[in-house]
């Protein structure tokens, strides 16, 4: 099968529609929650400023970032149901868990924000927030870690089998949770440098400034553990991201984007930073998502073997080009109203 016709058939395009909505996922979701970890680490004489800047930066559109993951789960539902089905049977305790952190997390940030203003009640909330925050994405790459590990695999589902190998063994272990550090580090990282534009005060914009700087830097470090682990973990992630020329290529475009996005936050340049940043999440993404292809659940459901009848597949690509007509407008309208400045 040549280049193109793998890449460019019914499932392949449904999945990288499920790619592209994880992306855009990360890259607003995923700052919200770094968002409260550095809620969480507010410190020094500036503690509630930081925290102030960090409510109004997320308040207007923390709700509205979830229709992706939304998308997400209704694309992979309708469109690879026996994928669905066996990553929503295997992985339940971590889905079970990603999702009650997120609902915690709006539901604590809520509460803060329109509860008692008493300082025990907003630092009650405020706990929970931040708490929620910060376990959710580190789950949410602990499970991508597990689907990339081979792991997800039917074999898991047998009589013989206890409960902890079949359906804790497959994400409590050290790939899923080094990918899942790697996610929590990217999200901070990207919370930091998208708060540097949103702050007006040049004190603010340093401390988060200083954040980002030293989250670019563990990001580097975790990554190296999670390419370390992954070739006995995750083979065909490995090879996929260091073997051959296009491999090659990736790992450069992102080591570029990465020492770019430092390079511009040491010169202050913030908005350059903010797009270098956006590209370094993008490519590590996409060099998974592409490094796992064509396996949906690898090692043995491709995206191929799981896809819906095709009749399915062009109904649901119809209706996924007439949501992004209506979605895609509202949520720049949205931003346009909030973020204006």
């Amino acid at each position: 099968m040549s280049w193109a016709t793998s890449y460019f058939t019914l499932p392949a395009l449904v999945a990288g529609a499920i790619v592209v909505s994880l992306n855009i996922y990360a890259l607003t979701a995923g700052a919200d929650f770094g968002g409260g970890v550095w809620d969480l680490l507010a410190s020094g004489e500036r503690r509630d400023r930081q925290r102030a800047l960090i409510a109004e930066a997320i308040a207007p559109i923390w709700e509205a970032n979830h229709v992706w993951l939304i998308l997400v789960v209704v694309l992979l539902f309708t469109a690879f149901p026996p994928a669905f089905a066996r990553l929503m049977t295997v992985l339940h305790i971590p889905l079970s868990l990603m999702l009650l952190g997120i609902v915690l997390r709006g539901s604590a940030f809520t509460f803060r924000s329109y509860d008692s203003r008493r300082d025990s009640v907003q630092r009650r909330w405020g706990r929970i927030f931040a708490i929620a925050s910060t376990a959710t994405p580190l789950l949410l790459g602990t499970i991508l870690g597990a689907i990339a590990t081979g792991d997800v695999g039917e074999q898991r589902l047998t009589r013989d089998t206890s409960f902890a190998s079949a359906y804790v063994s497959p994400w409590l272990s050290p790939f899923p949770i080094a990918v899942g550090v790697l996610a929590l580090v990217l999200f901070a990282f990207l919370a930091a440098v998208y708060l540097t534009v949103e702050a007006t005060d040049d004190a603010l914009r340093e401390d988060f400034r200083a954040r980002a700087l030293w989250c670019a830097v563990a990001a580097a470090g975790v990554a190296v553990i999670v390419l370390v682990l992954a070739r006995t973990e995750a083979p065909l992630v490995w090879q996929a991201l260091m073997v051959g020329n296009a491999a090659m290529a990736l790992r450069i475009v992102a080591t570029g984007a990465a020492l770019g996005a430092m390079l511009a936050l040491w010169r202050r340049s913030y908005g350059a930073a903010r797009m270098a940043a956006i590209a370094e999440v993008s490519l590590i993404t996409w060099g998974w998502a592409l490094g796992q292809f064509p396996y949906l659940v690898p090692p043995d459901m491709t995206v191929q073997s799981a896809a819906a009848p095709a009749s399915t597949l062009e109904l649901l690509l119809v209706a996924l080009l007439a949501g992004v007509a209506v979605l895609v407008p509202s949520l720049r309208y949205l931003f346009k109203v909030f973020k204006a400045g």
